[in-house]
Formats: structure tokens, sequence, C-alpha cells
């Protein structure tokens, strides 16, 4: 990685700035204060966004409402630009916009999604997404303060940091979660335990059941074979009143004969007396029609009479409706006279010659209205007494009419009566002669019936039988019914118990599975507990050893290059810095402050050359960052910072620092200096 321009806009005391970063090593210089340290925070921000401990009002200028910075730099031939916006609003300040450019194609998403790629970018390995930039910071930049930090921090919590830097964190998680897993073990045999602990009643509960099973089947065949027996004896009584039933349906076949011929008989019976009685009804018919007497000509004259009365009510109807006629014409014209009379009374002038109507004229037209309305009144009376007249006559016409057709209906029945005199005669032959057939049959029928009779008492005698017989048909069933119900409950006990031991012999398959899983898994807890732990730990302290004492090297030869002869520095096994002067160990209380930070730039440089060595692949192992490194040196230990930077053997070195003497050590040199609380590059 090489970073090529930075430009920061609103950030702490930049207002807006464009930063050009050459290859090489690059000399930051400025007094303290000047705005040095905010290049490189801008950049950290640039890259990984603020961090979960870092506050967006450390970064924003004072009074803005916006900032803005972007990073532009190369991997491997890669052109990267990175652009993070900051936003203030009424109740804080956040991270707003965020995009990346790669070779001028431009991402614009979440500041999440941009810190994941910018990882894969640098190809740091997949669990440092999750970490504070704890890699970039150790190995790229770290303030000095926070490296003296470190070196204070008590031992387990400075080797709980450098597992996190060096990657290897995961056997303390592997002991961790292996120790959460011999928990889980340990309480699944204890549950595992407690279900087993009844197998051995189980076991003896199935043998119980196993013998009772045997003793049940034994029984079941008992009761089959009793079974089977009452079987054969019902049906043997079935046959028996199967023979007797068929005797008793012959007698019921001949009473249902016999049934059929009385019945045939009453017939046959009725028919005769229904023929004798057609007989005298035929013969006082006869009798009364040789006493009838038809007169022929008052039958002939009927005719013309009713034609007549008929054409003299047709007469009487035209009539009538003439004088309804002249009524309703009188009656209309006496209504109009009156009405006349009533509007001249009330007319003062002529309606057509507008003059005024006399008193006068008014009574002679009113005397001679009213001798038309008198006329009128008595024509009227007359026609309506004609009219009531002609309805008496009509009347009475149609009497005369209807009784002359009435006396010609009787004359035509007496005619008819008359006329079948001989017809009556013949059928009383054709009567007794059907007579005399139906008695011949009633004669068979009487027979016929007695022969019937003579079978029914044959076949009477084996009712008795069959009550008999049928009484002890339904004793055989009951028996059977009996048995059915024995074997069936028989069959229901062994199907019980056949359950009973088909699921006892499931949940102890099921235990036994389970104790030999328990078997597994204690031999299991075993090895993890008292091996696998083991080796965990063995592999952990040899990997930390290694390191350890590759870093102890590093640091000693840093070390040796920063401080004279007479002192030596050492890494113990919690990687604390241990100096020593002559054998005798020195207390860091009571080193002066440039040798403290000589030991924290040692620490800092063999920290970064040790992750640089056990991740070859990362894309900022060529990228060094170091900030005010040289605090509280001497003249003779800042002429050996030329050995340092000499030795780092880095393609970009970004040196912070506000000591002159520094800027002949290096190949470039952008000097920072603020102004009125405004910071700018000259």
């Amino acid at each position: 990685m090489r970073i090529k321009k930075l430009s920061i806009e609103n950030i702490r005391s930049y207002e807006n700035q464009e930063i050009e970063f050459p290859t090489g090593s690059t000399l930051l210089s400025g007094d303290i204060g000047s705005g040095k340290t905010t290049i490189l925070l801008a950049i950290e921000f640039a890259l990984f966004g603020l961090q979960p401990s870092q506050k967006a009002s450390s970064l924003l200028r004072t009074n803005t409402d916006t900032g803005k910075v972007i990073l532009e730099f190369e991997i491997e031939d890669r052109n990267i630009t990175i652009e993070r916006s900051l936003k203030k609003t009424n109740k804080s300040i956040t991270q707003d916009s965020a995009s990346i450019t790669i070779d001028d194609e431009k991402f614009e998403e979440s500041v999440t999604e941009i810190k994941n790629r910018v990882l894969k970018l640098l190809n740091y390995p997949a669990e440092f997404a999750k970490k504070t930039n704890l890699l970039y910071k150790f190995t790229v930049y770290t303030p000095q303060e926070e490296m003296k930090q470190i070196i204070l921090e008590p031992g387990d919590i400075r080797l709980n940091t450098l597992r996190h830097v060096f990657g290897i964190d995961k056997y303390k998680k592997i002991e961790e979660n292996t120790s959460v897993l011999t928990s889980k073990l340990r309480e699944k045999i204890r549950l595992n335990e407690g279900i087993l602990y009844d197998l051995e009643e189980n076991k003896q509960r199935l043998k119980e059941k196993q013998n009772k099973l045997i003793e049940q089947k034994q029984k079941q065949e008992e009761l089959l074979e009793e079974y089977n027996k009452s079987i054969k004896l019902r049906e043997e009584k079935e046959k028996d009143l199967l023979e007797i039933q068929e005797k008793i349906n012959k007698k019921s076949t001949y009473e249902n004969e016999k049934s059929k011929s009385n019945v045939l008989m009453s017939e046959k019976k009725q028919q005769i007396t229904t023929l004798q009685n057609n007989i005298n009804t035929l013969n006082l018919q006869i009798q009364e029609a040789k006493k009838i007497t038809f007169n022929e000509d008052e039958f002939n004259s009927l005719d013309d009479r009713i034609d007549f009365q008929q054409n003299r009510e047709e007469e009487l109807q035209k009539e009538y409706i003439q004088i309804i006629g002249k009524i309703n014409s009188k009656d209309s014209k006496k209504r109009e006279t009156e009405q006349l009379k009533l509007k001249i009374s009330g007319m003062d002038k002529c309606p057509t010659c507008l003059q005024k109507v006399s008193e006068e004229y008014k009574s002679n037209i009113f005397k001679t209205t009213d001798e038309e309305v008198g006329f009128l009144a008595k024509d009227l009376e007359k026609l309506i007494v004609r009219k009531n007249q002609l309805i008496g006559e009509i009347e009475n016409t149609k009497k005369i009419k209807e009784s002359y057709r009435k006396r010609k209906s009787e004359l035509e029945l007496l005619k008819i009566k008359s006329e079948n005199l001989k017809e009556k005669e013949q059928r009383i032959l054709d009567i007794e002669k059907q007579k005399y057939t139906i008695q011949s049959d009633l004669e068979l029928l009487n027979k016929h019936i007695e022969t019937i009779d003579k079978s029914i008492l044959e076949f009477s005698k084996y009712d008795a039988i069959y009550e008999k017989k049928n009484k002890e048909l339904q004793l055989a069933k009951q028996t059977e019914n009996q048995s059915a119900i024995r074997k069936a409950e028989i069959n229901k006990e062994i199907q019980f118990l056949d359950i009973q031991i088909k699921e006892e012999k499931e949940r102890i398959d099921k235990k036994l599975e389970i104790k030999k899983k328990t078997e597994r898994i204690r031999e299991l807890e075993y090895w993890i507990s008292e091996k696998f732990i083991e080796l965990v730990l063995s592999t952990e302290k040899q990997v930390m050893l290694t390191l350890k004492d590759e870093f102890s090297r590093l640091f000693s030869k840093w070390f040796a290059i920063l401080v004279s002869d007479t002192l030596n520095a050492r890494l113990d096994d919690d990687f604390a810095p241990v100096i020593e002067q002559q054998d005798y160990e020195l207390d860091y209380a009571f080193l002066s402050g440039g040798e403290r930070t000589a030991i924290a730039l040692a620490y800092r440089l063999s920290l970064n050359q040790v992750i640089n060595s056990m991740l070859s692949n990362i894309k900022t192992s060529n990228l060094v960052i170091l900030d005010e490194p040289t605090d509280g040196f001497s003249a003779q230990q800042l002429d050996k910072m030329r050995d340092v930077l000499g030795q780092l053997q880095t393609e970009q070195l970004i040196l912070v620092s506000h000591e002159q003497k520094i800027e002949g050590f290096v190949d470039n040199i952008i000097r920072i200096r603020k102004d009125n609380g405004v910071t700018g590059v000259e």
C-alpha cells in the first residue's frame, strides 16, 4: 500500500487542504499542536471510519456542519479513492455518505460495507473485521503514548491484546469454548444417567410381561378350542331348526292358500249377491216400464211451444232495450233544461250580445223551461211503468219456456224406458247364466278348502317341536357368544401385552443407545478435558514462546540501536520489557523520558516486524507511520534515529515530529503551520 494524496475539509484545525505523499520517507514537520497528528487521524478515518470509542466531534471542525476526507492510495497498481464525510445534526455528529472508487469504478455503500471492502483490499484476515483496527494500529500506525500504555498494562491484558494482534486469540477461544463444551458434556452425562437409573427395572418389567404373555397365549388356545366347539354345536342346532322350519313353512303355505281360497269364495258369494240384486232391479224396471203411457202428440207439440216462447222473449227484450234508451234520453234532456234554468237565473248580461237580461225575460224563460220539464217528467213516468211491465213479461215467458223443456225431458225419459224393455229382459237371462257358473265355482272351492284343512292339521304338530329346537338354538348361540367374548378379551389382553412389550423394548433399546452414547460422551469429555485442552494450551504456549523469542530478539536489537551499551533489553513471558544494567533489572518508573520513548519505539518497531513476518500477505507491510517517536530523546538519541530509519527498509515512511534534526534523516518534508486556528501546508 502506498498513500498518494489526502484531501481534508473541516477536519479539526483544517478548513480545506490537499496533501500529496511521495514515495520514501516523509516528515510531517511543525510545532506542537500545529495539526500533524490530525493528518494521521484523517488517514485512519478514511480507511476504517469512526472507531467504536471515537466520537465524531473529535474530528469535525468547530462551528461547521459538514466535514470530508478523501484518501487516494495505491495497492499493487490498483488506484483506490475513499471518500467519507461527517454531518452535524440537531442532536449529534454522525458519519454521512461514504464511497470507494477502485480503478474508476465507484461504489456508494454503507460505512461498514466500505470498511469490509478495505480490509479485503489490504488482505487482512477476515477475523479482523470485528476488531478495532488492531492490525493496522500495530503494523502501520500506533500513537507513541498508546504504545507506552500497552507496555504498562497488566500482563494478562497485554497478552490478550497481543493475542488479538497476532491473530492467535483463537487458542484462547478454543480453550474457552472447550471449557463450555466439557461443561455441556458433563451436563449431558448427568442428564443421561438420570434417564438410565431405572434401566434394570425396565428389563425386569419386560421379563414379567413376556412370561404373562406366554400364559395368556396358552389360555388363548384353550378358549379357541372351546369357541370352535360352541360354533359346531350352534351349527347343528341351526340345521335341526331349519328342517323344522321347512315343515312349518309348508303349513304356512297351506294356510296362505286357504286364506286366498276363502277370499275368493267371499268374492264369489258377493258376486252372486250383486247379480241377484241386478236381476231384481231389472224386473222392477220392466214392471214400471209396462205401466208407462207415452203421449207422442204431446211430445211433438212441445218443440213448437218452446220456439214460440223463445220468439216472444226475444221481442220483449228488444222492446225493453228501446224503452231503456228512451228513458236515458228523456232524463238527459230534463237535466239539461234544469241546468239552463239555473244558469239563466244567475245571468245579468247576455254572453252573445252583452245586453242586460231583464227579469221579465228571465220569467218567460223560466215558464217555458218549467213546462218542458213537466212534459219530460210525465213521459219518463210512462216509460218507467212500461219498463217494469216488460221485466215481468220476460220473466213469465222464461218460466213457461222452462216448464215446456222440463216436460219434454220427462217424455224423452219415458220414451227411452219404453224402448229398452226387451233389452232388459235379455240382460236378465244373461245374468242368470253368469250366476250359475259362479255357484259351480263355489262348490269346487269348498272341496279345495276341505283338502287344505287336512294338510294344515297334519303339519300343526311341528309348532311345538319348533319352539323346543329354537330354545336349544338360542342357548347354543348364547354359549357361542360368551365363548367369543372370552376369546376377544384374551386376544385384546394379548394385543395389549404385545404393545406393552414392544414399548418396553423400545424404551430399553433407547436407554441402551443412550448408555452407549453416554459412554462415548464420557470418553470424549475425558479426552477433551485431559488431553485436548492440555494440547491447545501447549500449542498456544509454544506459539507464544516462538513469538516471544523473535519479538524479544528484535526488541533487543532496536533498543540497542536507540540506547547506550550500558543497558540491555528483553521481553519476559508476559511480553513486558525488562531493562537490565549490569545484571540488575531497572524499574520502568525510574527510567528517563528518552529511555521510555526508546522502549516504546523499539517495542513498536519489533511488533511491526513480527506481525509483517507472520502475515506476509498483508498489503500494509511496506507502510510505516510514526507519530512523535522521539519525544524526550537526547541529542545523541536523535542522531541514532538515522540508523533506525535506515534499517526500516520500508517503501513509504510517514514520520511526525517537531524535531528539526529529524529533517536531515528523511527524503521529503511537509511543513505544517497553524495561523489563527487554521492549519495549512507550506
